[in-house]
């Protein structure tokens, strides 16, 4: 017999779910306004061009091209070259959506438009937000955009994570390389433990005297028993965790000596990832969707904004109640935002999706572990709607590992293509 995570784990790696919220025949001119380009904002047009031909779908997206945060850590460890990670628009304009690359600025959710940089407007029906994250720059003394050129966050993926891959090439053998993680909510929770891994594994091949110090503004994170149980068995005596109770948390930054510093401790780095404090993009901020709190409120079966009827909110950028920040939970809110909409252009409201996130971190090429989060969805909530066998098991063997490892690689090739194929 199968299981219950084990169907939800199967169903994640083979297909990201395009069963789960199935296609509603919808057939309107309606105008649809997409903004950003990522997983939620990808996700939706795609969703939504194959349930409707007639709508008019327009995305506006910054960049030319897309780099992906998962899987950027395999860029840093030496495993994929960055271009592995980056996709172009091509074939999402080829599927009849009209990609702009250009960035919004204001919203008149009144009169229904969108303004851009480029002088466009553009009026809308139904206006998405997945705008991802900003950083706040006044989290850390020193630390500024500035700052970020020597002390790189790459937590947007891109030109910051090749940076960040140059310093450690450089860095040498028994050099220090420090990683500064933020209190939640952030994007990504076991990024930055994967992160230090992966790049364990450079270390471990490459600068084998090197270590890592991380310093967390946390006191636990997500899959902590997994990965300290790898790190042991992997990297021993490579990873310090410092958590906030024993002065982990960094309050300042001193990039002219490489210097991080907590309240009580300063560490000289010869490498330092500093992740700073995060909040939602810039246009949703601006908008007032957060409502001050740095987050967006959404309605669990619809995604549209509890600030601003007729705007609705994806990934990285809502807080949608219990659902992590990660592109499997983007994915996943797109297809049940695009169900809602084409519900709501027939004059109906869709029923309550299935929501799932899961989540898989690579410590090494053959060795991963994932944890699956299985919603149930209410009009008032999105809570998990069971906690245990939700992990790999502690003591799993190699065979284990390496068959996560595998479905997290087909998970990655599958919504990549999904998206961008």
């Amino acid at each position: 017999m199968i299981d219950r995570r084990q169907f939800l784990v199967g169903a994640a790696a083979a297909s990201v779910l395009p069963l789960a919220l199935p296609a509603i025949g919808a057939s309107s001119a309606a105008r649809i306004v997409i903004v950003g380009g990522g997983f939620g904002g990808v996700s939706l047009a795609r969703y939504l061009r194959r349930n409707d031909s007639t709508l008019a779908i327009t995305l506006i997206e910054k960049d030319a091209h897309f780099v992906t945060c998962p899987f950027s850590n395999f860029v840093l460890g030496g495993m994929l070259p960055i271009d592995k990670v980056t996709f172009g628009y091509d074939k999402v304009k080829a599927a009849g959506i009209d990609v702009l690359q250009d960035t919004a600025t204001t919203i008149d959710p009144a009169k229904k438009t969108i303004a851009t940089v480029g002088g466009k407007s553009f009026a809308y029906d139904y206006l998405v937000l997945s705008p991802g994250i900003q950083f706040d720059w006044t989290g850390i003394a020193g630390y500024h955009e500035a700052a970020s050129q020597k002390m790189p966050h790459a937590w947007q993926a891109g030109p910051q994570t090749t940076l960040l891959r140059q310093q450690l090439e450089a860095m040498p053998d028994g050099g220090l390389f420090v990683i500064a993680v933020p209190a939640m909510p952030f994007r990504c929770p076991p990024g930055p433990y994967e992160r230090a891994s992966l790049v364990a594994h450079y270390f471990k091949g490459n600068k084998p005297k090197s270590k890592i110090k991380i310093l967390d503004a946390s006191d636990s994170f997500i899959k902590q028993d997994l990965f300290m149980e790898a790190w042991d068995r992997l990297y021993s005596g490579m990873i310090e965790w410092v958590p906030a109770s024993k002065q982990g948390k960094v309050s300042s930054v001193d990039v002219s000596t490489m210097t991080v510093s907590t309240d009580f401790d300063d560490y000289k780095a010869d490498v330092a990832n500093i992740i700073p404090p995060q909040k939602a993009g810039q246009i949703a901020i601006a908008t007032g969707l957060d409502q001050g709190t740095g987050w967006c409120a959404v309605d669990p079966v619809t995604f549209e904004s509890k600030a601003q009827k007729g705007i609705y909110v994806l990934g990285d950028a809502s807080l949608a109640f219990e659902m992590p920040k990660s592109g499997f939970a983007a994915n996943n809110q797109a297809k049940a935002c695009g169900r809602a909409i084409l519900a709501d252009i027939r004059g109906a409201r869709a029923a309550p999706s299935k929501l799932i996130n899961v989540c898989y971190s690579t410590v090494e090429p053959d060795y991963a572990f994932e944890i699956v989060d299985d919603f149930t969805v209410t009009a008032d909530n999105i809570g998990l709607s069971f906690q245990d066998d939700r992990t790999t098991p502690l003591k799993a063997s190699d065979d284990i590992h390496k068959r996560e490892a595998d479905n997290a690689k087909s998970w990655y090739a599958n919504i990549t293509s999904e998206m961008f194929g």
